[in-house]
């Protein structure tokens, strides 16, 4: 793993991040895995270990002697989750299309060639149907990363860059298809995705707008293939409901409280 070379940047930074980036897909990794990932010798993992566990961002499982994300770096992406206007404007919508729809509810961005949730609202059952969870995964497997390409020609052009690795026989694997896939997605105005993830998980999705027609998040309803991904129709009108709902919050610039009694003042109860 190299990382990106940026002017004027530092390059023992840029290994720290590109360290933190190993544990995307493990829970732990020893010296040696990580230097093998940075392709640097084991005694600068070491030290990029050490430094960064003695500030709580990795961690040492004593049992083992292998390395974990550490729990301050839970604390800062809390914090960086909470300051997300998006995610704080949006809570009472996702509430209401959770209960609306009786499934787990996502609100989610485009993350280079990924979608990154922001939001999730769980119910019982949702849970059940999702059977390994993570905030990442790339934007042709699930039906938010379509609606987002759909309507981001960016987002596009970064999936079709980075391919389309299968996670199950259903996942879309070829530019074709994909194209396919987001042209049908345009003239539906919504997206679904069924068993393309996970087996037995099916989902459907809707973009948020912004003013000039340019996605800036996706809401998703997610559950099993048997009963949500049969018939999607009733789920896409809840979810089309509070994207566009969600558009017109996101166009109105958050409220105040020190400017309450005055003229212009956004109607409460959309933060």
């Amino acid at each position: 793993m190299a990382g990106n070379d940026v002017e004027g940047g530092l390059k023992s930074v840029a290994s720290a991040l590109d360290l933190l980036d190993c544990f995307l897909e493990e829970e732990e990794l020893g010296v040696s895995d990580v230097a093998r990932r940075l392709g640097v010798a084991k005694s600068t993992a070491h030290r990029l270990l050490t430094t960064l566990a003695s500030r709580g961002i990795i961690e040492q499982n004593a049992a083992n002697g292998r390395y974990r994300l550490g729990l301050h770096l839970f604390e800062l992406g809390h914090l960086a989750l909470e300051r997300v206007e998006l995610r704080r404007r949006s809570k009472s919508l996702l509430e209401q299309l959770r209960q609306a729809s009786g499934w787990t509810v996502h609100l989610s961005i485009v993350q280079g060639a990924d979608t990154l949730f922001l939001e999730r609202l769980t119910t019982l059952r949702g849970m059940e149907a999702i059977q390994r969870y993570r905030r990442r995964w790339p934007l042709h497997t699930t039906s938010s990363g379509k609606a987002l390409c759909a309507y981001d020609p960016v987002a596009l052009q970064s999936r079709i860059a980075a391919g389309f690795p299968a996670f199950t026989p259903h996942t879309i694997s070829c530019e074709q298809d994909f194209r396919a896939e987001i042209a049908s997605v345009r003239r539906m105005g919504f997206a679904t995705s069924r068993e393309e993830l996970m087996p037995g998980l099916a989902s459907v999705a809707a973009p948020v707008l912004d003013a000039h027609g340019i996605a800036v998040a996706a809401i998703s309803i997610t559950g099993s293939a048997d009963e949500l991904g049969e018939h999607p129709d009733r789920q896409a009108r809840l979810v089309l409901a509070a994207t566009k709902r969600l558009s017109q919050v996101m166009s109105t610039r958050p409220h105040d409280p020190s400017e309450n009694g005055k003229a212009g003042v956004p109607a409460s109860g959309t933060a």
